[in-house]
């Protein structure tokens, strides 16, 4: 039996968030993805916020292409 290389060794970083659901009572495990996308979604709202607070200018980050990205997995 063989070991392959892992190419991403970090854990996942919700893996954590079924166990502390289910701790705290929210056993419904079809509502975990949702309550993931709406933490996330606040917590962008609330990076909002504060930028604008703040005075910072607007985050634009890079957007590559469809053809870029194949490239891109086709060299690795």
């Amino acid at each position: 039996m063989g070991f392959c290389e892992v190419k991403n060794p970090w854990p996942n970083v919700d893996a954590h968030s079924g166990v502390l659901l289910n701790y705290y009572g929210l056993t419904e495990a079809r509502y975990y993805t949702v309550l993931f996308g709406v933490s996330r979604a606040l917590g962008i709202c609330s990076q909002l916020i504060w930028d604008r607070a703040l005075g910072l200018p607007l985050e634009r980050p890079k957007s590559v292409t469809m053809e870029w990205l194949e490239n891109q997995c086709k060299k690795a």
